[in-house]
């Protein structure tokens, strides 16, 4: 295994995600800048973090697929919000719980941020995603 995930005692709990990830692989992928986009750059979910949340985390399966990592290879995960509220918390984990349902990704997340910006790429765009995975 080239990911170990661990939240050493003494660490704020409970959160969603791991503290902490070892990676002992020698390649890493890193996937940027996913948003709520399909494969021929329609606009998904204008409007709904939950729903761009799902995509973007969509999206990023899709590119660690391509390198030929799965979630499980992921030792980070960042997440840009628009316009950052904490009464943005619920919809926001939403999409994740229906995101790893879908997509597999191990529970607790990676370490995981999630940073409030202004804007991002276009003004509907509520969310982007970048994972860090390592690889044998």
């Amino acid at each position: 295994m080239t990911v170990q995930l661990l939240s050493p005692e003494g660490m704020f709990q409970p959160v969603p995600y791991h503290h902490v990830s070892i990676g002992t692989g020698t390649r890493h992928v890193h996937v940027a800048g996913q948003i709520a986009r399909d494969g021929e750059g329609n606009r998904i979910a204008p409007g709904d973090l939950a729903g761009q949340v799902v995509q973007s985390l969509r999206n990023t399966a899709r590119g660690l697929a391509g390198a030929g990592a799965t979630f499980s290879d992921v030792v980070r995960l960042r997440f840009f919000a628009t316009d950052w509220s904490p009464e943005k918390y619920d919809a926001f984990i939403a999409g994740i719980e229906r995101a790893t349902e879908e997509l597999g990704i191990p529970r607790p997340l990676p370490p995981a941020s999630l940073i409030g910006v202004d804007y991002l790429f276009e003004p509907d765009v509520l969310v982007e995603v970048e994972a860090f995975a390592v690889l044998d």
